[in-house]
């Protein structure tokens, strides 16, 4: 395949994804799903015509995580901190919490006494499976205004970080041991720590640098940070969600003798830029992550009768943890709140960092890809009801 070719395919890649985009706001479908479902197409058109086209797990990975930083960083960007928002805020962690270790627990059993296997295993398989996907769930909700949207973007970036968190903890030697409580938080308490330094260094070059070209020499210190942390085994995610808040929210951090070293004026002149930016190569990166990992599907396994029943029995399992906390402890809305849980990008990340030692045949690439592809349903549908709902829902 020469250059040229290359080019007109990633440049197709890219206009098709906008075209997605735009009809994803007229009909509730989301692009994702477009994306994923086009990934097949060109994997069955490539099969046909005899067309070999290898796709590194590598690739697929670093698209991953350059696109989780920036979908998390651009919704950290959107969002305001005051004293208002705190019983949403403590609602959207709790809300994440919960239902992350329900669920990943949940899950975790129904692989145990289904295949047989040890249930640290099962639990470090089930924790993709149980995390929310920002990079889904965050341009998803676009369409909706006040509280709704909020909740949803606070809930899925939360359950990306402790989702990260909470495999780390699972992969713990010591895990079912005491002493693993008091590794993990010795780890948060690095992060946290990790996270003010880091971001007050970012931000000091965001603040200082004159020259016309500075906010991918910030995004590529924010990516170098991330990496070694996440080396280090921290939740390195953390560090994006600190940066983004703090940027968005100067005006509140940077107070009394802060003041001297940084200027929130000048930081809220280069938001708008940075905002632009991110959500630029957000969109670039989702794509072609999307568009490979549909790629890399096998369409005559994914229609096995086997792996139909279990991705439908976990998307049920996970749907139904959802509704009874909605319903009975969080006493909230379930339109659309009910349906916007999709996996996506951090489930793929997830599953391709899990240790030789405890993958489970079983639980394989095409069962992440029928979990994505049913919670994509569901959220579509989910939006699609909404539009009869009011805007801004009571919470």
């Amino acid at each position: 395949m020469g250059s040229y070719s290359i080019l007109i395919g990633l440049s197709l890649a890219v206009i098709l994804s906008y075209l997605f985009d735009l009809v994803a706001r007229a009909t509730k479908v989301p692009s994702v799903l477009m994306l994923l479902l086009s990934g097949i197409a060109l994997r069955q058109a490539a099969d046909y015509f005899d067309v070999s086209f290898a796709t590194p797990k590598v690739i697929l990975e670093i698209f991953g995580i350059i696109g989780l930083i920036m979908i998390v960083l651009e919704g950290a960007l959107d969002l305001k901190i005051t004293r208002a928002k705190a019983p949403l805020i403590r609602r959207s962690f709790f809300a994440a919490v919960l239902m992350l270790v329900v669920q990943s627990v949940v899950i975790a059993l129904i692989l145990h006494y289904w295949l047989h296997v040890n249930f640290q295993s099962c639990l470090v398989n089930a924790i993709p499976l149980a995390v929310i996907s920002s990079a889904i769930a965050i341009p998803s909700v676009a369409g909706l205004t006040g509280e709704k949207q909020e909740f949803i973007v606070y809930e899925s970036t939360f359950s990306d970080i402790l989702g990260i968190m909470f495999f780390n903890f699972a992969l713990q030697d010591n895990f079912a041991q005491g002493m693993s409580v008091v590794t993990f938080g010795f780890d948060v308490v690095a992060v946290l720590l990790l996270a003010v330094v880091s971001t007050a260094a970012l931000v000091f070059l965001l603040d200082r640098i004159r020259l016309h070209v500075k906010f991918f020499l910030v995004l590529a210190f924010l990516v170098l940070l991330y990496s070694v942390a996440k080396n280090l085994h921290l939740s390195s995610l953390i560090l994006v969600l600190v940066f983004g808040l703090a940027v968005n929210n100067a005006e509140q951090f940077m107070i009394g003798p802060l003041q001297r070293w940084f200027n929130p004026g000048r930081l809220t002149e280069e938001l708008h830029q940075l905002r632009s930016i991110t959500a630029e190569s957000a969109f670039l990166i989702r794509t072609f992550f999307f568009l490979l990992f549909g790629f890399s599907i096998t369409l005559n396994k994914l229609l096995s009768p086997q792996l139909l029943l279990q991705g439908v029995l976990i998307v049920a399992a996970l749907t139904a943890i959802r509704y009874f906390y909605l319903r009975y402890i969080a006493k909230t809305d379930l339109i659309p709140e009910l349906f916007i849980a999709p996996k996506g990008l951090i489930t793929v990340l997830l599953f391709y960092s899990i240790p030789q030692q405890h993958l489970i045949g079983e639980v394989s690439e095409n069962i992440l890809f029928l979990v994505i592809l049913l919670t994509g349903v569901l959220m579509m549908v989910g939006l699609l009801m909404s539009r009869e709902e009011p805007e801004i829902g009571e919470y």
